[in-house]
């Protein structure tokens, strides 16, 4: 019995030869196309081959032709995005920073409504250095928006300082907590006169003491101090939250009291304050 032969199915050959007959027919697009733009040839060859080339597209996207063709467009997206990821990152950084700022820049407002002052709102711009024994802060406000010598400077939480000098564009303010700064203060509700001294330190532990010019009155642990006030409020305006009395040492003998005042304000981390620049009309 004569075996049959089976030949071979010719079906997966078909893909491979289409393919072949649509690129030759794609070739021969262009070669027509370079004859002229108006010629009869290309007219019939855009006719015949039109479907031929959309095919031949159709076959080749899967194999990666437009994917070769739109990588530059990928990478210019891939650098956008990554710019945006770099922004948005330093604005979640910073996010926590500017939150600070808008609630000083309140309380700031809020003090100065509540006082009847005309204020100009600064930044510390600058820190004086240690080896000069002054501890001093430099603003980016000056003359130009009306900051003078010996005013009042103000934080959101109590008294900064007082200008000592000003250019056009800069202030520099002695700070409260220096060793040489002497400010008039009253103690408690009873409002007894003292002196507050600095003891040039900027860091959270740094402190004032309190000399009472009635040696008769010890003020009380946790009492306030505020600022005494100088003549037409120069250097210092009253009524300022200075810090609250956190330590009072008491000599019987010498009929004295050390008293030593925690400050109000974190002079480590100055930011924005405000120069008292007059007192708003009516007030």
């Amino acid at each position: 019995m004569a075996r049959t032969r089976t030949r071979p199915d010719p079906e997966p050959r078909r893909p491979r030869t289409v393919l072949l007959v649509l690129l030759l027919a794609a070739v021969a697009l262009i070669s027509v196309d370079l004859s002229g733009a108006g010629s009869p040839a290309r007219t019939v060859a855009a006719t015949v081959l039109g479907p031929l080339e959309s095919g031949a597209h159709r076959l080749l996207s899967p194999f990666g032709v437009e994917v070769f063709a739109t990588r530059d467009r990928l990478r210019e997206e891939n650098a956008a995005l990554a710019e945006d990821n770099a922004r948005l990152r330093g604005l979640v950084a910073t996010s926590g920073i500017d939150r600070a700022r808008l609630a000083e820049y309140d309380r700031l407002a809020q003090y100065a409504d509540a006082a009847g002052l005309e204020t100009v709102t600064a930044h510390v711009v600058g820190v004086g250095p240690a080896q000069t024994f002054r501890r001093t802060v430099t603003l980016d406000a000056g003359t130009a928006r009306g900051v003078r010598r010996d005013m009042t400077v103000l934080g959101a939480d109590g008294l900064v300082g007082r200008v000592v000098s000003a250019t056009r564009t800069n202030a520099v303010v002695l700070l409260l907590v220096d060793a040489d700064s002497v400010v008039g203060a009253r103690v408690g509700g009873d409002h007894e006169l003292g002196m507050v001294r600095g003891d040039g330190s900027l860091s959270g532990a740094g402190r004032l003491t309190l000399e009472v010019l009635d040696r008769q009155a010890v003020p009380e642990k946790g009492g306030t101090i505020v600022s005494w006030g100088s003549r037409n409020g120069v250097p210092y305006i009253a009524g300022v939250p200075i810090g609250r009395v956190e330590k009072v040492v008491e000599s019987p003998r010498d009929e004295t009291a050390e008293v030593t005042v925690a400050p109000f304000v974190d002079f480590s981390a100055l930011d924005a304050v405000s120069v008292v620049v007059g007192a708003r009309a009516g007030s």
